[in-house]
């Protein structure tokens, strides 16, 4: 059998005596005692597998029946290209089991797995790569065999998820209950994909190894299933496709036709409102119409004419489906061609034109009207404007309450006033004859612009005849002047030690001061913020001293007495006040930045003489360590001459090398006498004294060998003691002192011999 399977299996599977296997199913035709029937009736199941009408069988039932027909199932089987071999029709007629399986399984083989091919691949490889490639995007799904890989159920399931999903939930699966997931996939196989049920669930998750060829084979039956099921769904696709390309046809065809008729009523109700020349009184409403217009161009239009081009886009569309699919033509209805709707868009576009000119000759038409209109009630509104409150304040009393001094500041007022009622007369009469030349026009609103050019005109007799009115009441109060003399009299009692106040707080705001330390400036500012205190009372002041001012007009007004004179017990007026303390407030500021800036350079000051300290109580010890060494060296004389000399260079040296900080020192100095700073309580020692120690070092450090040093250290330092001198009024003292008493000291060391 072995060698059998080897001949005739293309599929690379083996099958030997030992390995006792058993088709799908097969334990159930066991179970029910068919086994004898199902070896003498092969040819049934011939039939049944290879799917053809074999010859006709013989009817009896007896040994030579049997064997004849197993021969004709076994002659067509053979002229299908399978290879029998050791297989006699009476060895299946006899019951043996391995001669009969083998066949069987040879049988499926070449009609059920031997024509899969995927990808270049077939038999069993093909059917492999096939169920991978189908369960590749399921979780929990491996498929590399024919055997463990589908113990678990999920591969049989997935096969049925990916080709109708409908039928299992694979989310609702799990890997750790084979038996429900097996059992499932078998259960859906039979009922729904007419799959029958070869296996059991229970024998393969009971075995450490189901049976590869039991698989492979009911895997096969998926395969076949499925693929069957997808020709067909092709087939159905295609009748599908071109169903849907009838129906988009169709619509095309109706999408036209409503687009068409859409479009046409659109021109149909456009063209006569574009057509109506009905003309408008009104600039108002020419420009509305206008403004309907533009927005028919910017609004109504554009949506018509990108109609009007997906029409044509869609007829031509519509015409190039139908001619590549050998339908013919599309013929739309009467009036709604292509060109039908383009001499309707030509009409349109006639009419708009025409509407547009129509629109611009009436609006220049109307703007000569409005313009006049416009002229006239720009010079009334002005007119009126000028005249609002007129009436109200010819008509006022104040000058019945008014002093003298107001009296006339009114009769100038009322001058003014009827030299610009004079001036307007010319714009009164423009307004009546723009009026008139409007009536001559026929202008639609004539009536309002006579009925306003009236009330002007009353309006303006009334002021005349209430100017004249007022003009004699001003004259005739004039007269009535009276003064009153107790308030004069205390307005000059106060009026006097206040503007001498102010007087001298302007002198003090306007003194120089000369401070030498931030301290007196600090002080100086202190007292300015003391009289800046004193400024609100002195305000106070001021203002009771105006307010009884203010209570003789009041009282004047009152009674309507009326003052003649200015004040007969003092010449301070209240300008004069008020522009005194106005002196003062401007002055107050001044003075607060003139501190501040002087505050600013005693601070200035105050850092040069920290700086200059700095410097000086270093190098002024420096200086005085110098000279005692070198007045040691000059006592103790240890070594012997030549040594001392070398020595004594050695610290010329480096004195001569220290000299830039004294230079520094001496710039710093500099500019404290350009600052004019002449104290400096930050350091004992002073610039001259810095000096004449260095002066009097480099001396001593370079005349080690001479009784009388000529060097120039030595010539500056004798000049500069002897200015020193004279400056300060001290004498250089020459004594056998050593070295100095002090940093201030100007005590200085003979040469020694």
């Amino acid at each position: 059998l072995c060698h059998y399977e080897s001949e005739s299996n293309t599929g690379n599977s083996n099958l030997c005596p030992s390995e006792q296997w058993e088709p799908p199913g097969w334990e159930n035709i066991h179970k029910r005692g068919k086994t004898s029937g199902l070896f003498s009736n092969i040819y049934m199941f011939s039939l049944f597998f290879l799917g053809e009408r074999l010859a006709k069988p013989e009817r009896g039932k007896m040994r030579v029946h049997k064997i004849s027909n197993v021969n004709k199932a076994l002659d067509y089987i053979a002229s299908k290209g399978v290879k029998l071999v050791s297989i006699g029709a009476e060895e299946i007629v006899d019951g043996n089991v391995k001669m009969t399986l083998g066949m069987i399984w040879t049988i499926i083989l070449r009609f059920a797995i031997q024509d899969i091919s995927v990808e270049e691949t077939s038999a069993k490889e093909g059917l492999l790569l096939w169920c991978q490639r189908k369960t590749a995007p399921y979780k929990n799904v491996n498929i590399q065999n024919f055997h463990i890989s589908w113990k678990d159920g999920l591969g049989f399931c997935a096969l049925i998820h990916r080709h109708r999903p409908e039928l299992i939930d694979y989310g609702k699966l799990r890997k750790d209950d084979p038996l429900t997931n097996l059992n499932t996939a078998f259960d859906v196989a039979e009922k729904y994909l007419d799959i029958p049920k070869m296996l059991d669930a229970e024998d393969i998750v009971g075995t450490a190894r189901p049976d590869e060829k039991a698989i492979m084979t009911y895997v096969s039956s998926f395969y076949h299933a499925f693929s069957g099921a997808q020709k067909a769904e092709t087939a159905a696709n295609r009748i599908c496709k071109v169903l849907a390309v009838n129906q988009e046809n169709e619509q095309l065809m109706e999408d036209y036709e409503k687009l068409a008729s859409d479009l046409l009523e659109w021109i149909r109700r456009t063209i006569p409102w574009l057509e109506n020349r009905a003309p408008e009184n009104t600039m108002q409403a020419m420009q509305q119409k206008l403004e309907d217009f533009r927005d028919y161009r910017r609004l109504h239009k554009p949506p018509k004419v990108q109609e009007k081009c997906q029409l044509e886009i869609n007829f031509n569309t519509l015409q190039t489906k139908l001619r590549l699919s050998n339908r013919p033509a599309f013929m739309p209805s009467e009036g709604k061609m292509v060109s039908d709707i383009n001499n309707a868009w030509g009409g349109l576009e006639q009419a708009e034109k025409g509407y547009e000119e129509w629109l611009l000759n009436e609006i220049r038409r109307l703007e000569r009207l409005d313009h006049l209109a416009e002229k006239f009630r720009q010079k009334a509104s002005i007119h009126e404007s000028w005249t609002d409150g007129k009436e109200a304040m010819l008509q006022q009393k104040d000058y019945e309450t008014a002093t003298l001094s107001e009296i006339k500041a009114l009769l100038k007022k009322h001058e003014a006033f009827e030299s610009d009622l004079a001036a307007h007369q010319d714009r009164v009469e423009q307004i009546a004859a723009i009026a008139q030349e409007l009536n001559e026009l026929d202008y639609y609103d004539s009536p309002s612009v006579n009925a306003r050019c009236q009330k002007i005109c009353d309006q303006w007799d009334n002021l005349g005849a209430l100017t004249q009115k007022r003009r004699e009441a001003l004259e005739r109060t004039e007269k009535l002047l009276e003064t009153i003399d107790q308030l004069y009299l205390e307005y000059a009692k106060r009026a006097a030690p206040f503007n001498n106040w102010m007087e001298g707080a302007m002198e003090d705001l306007q003194d120089t001061f000369i401070v030498h330390t931030i301290e007196e400036i600090q002080g100086l500012t202190t007292a300015h913020e003391q009289f800046k205190a004193t400024l609100p009372d002195a305000d106070k002041e001021r203002q009771a001293i105006l307010g009884i001012h203010n209570e003789v007009s009041k009282i004047v007004q009152t009674y309507h007495v009326n003052m003649a004179g200015t004040n007969p017990y003092t010449t301070i007026t209240p300008q004069e006040i008020n522009g005194k303390w106005e002196h003062v407030r401007q002055l107050v500021p001044r003075r607060d930045q003139a501190l501040m800036e002087e505050h600013a350079r005693q601070q200035q000051n105050e850092r040069l003489r920290k700086q200059f300290g700095a410097q000086a109580n270093v190098i002024g010890p420096w200086i005085q360590t110098k000279m005692e060494e070198i007045g040691r060296i000059s006592i103790e004389m240890h070594g012997t001459l030549e040594d001392q000399l070398n020595h004594l260079r050695q610290y010329e040296k480096s004195i001569v090398n220290y000299k830039p900080k004294i230079d520094q020192l001496e710039g710093d100095h500099q500019q404290i006498q350009e600052a004019l700073i002449f104290d400096n309580k930050h350091t004992n020692y002073t610039m001259e004294v810095n000096i004449l120690q260095c002066l009097f070092l480099q001396c001593n450090a370079s005349s080690s060998d001479s009784l009388i040093c000529c060097c120039t250290s030595c010539i500056q330092f004798r000049q500069y003691v002897v200015v020193l001198s004279r400056k300060r009024e001290l004498r250089p003292v020459t004594s056998s002192k050593n070295v100095s008493d002090g940093p201030n000291s100007l005590d200085y060391i003979e040469p020694k011999k």
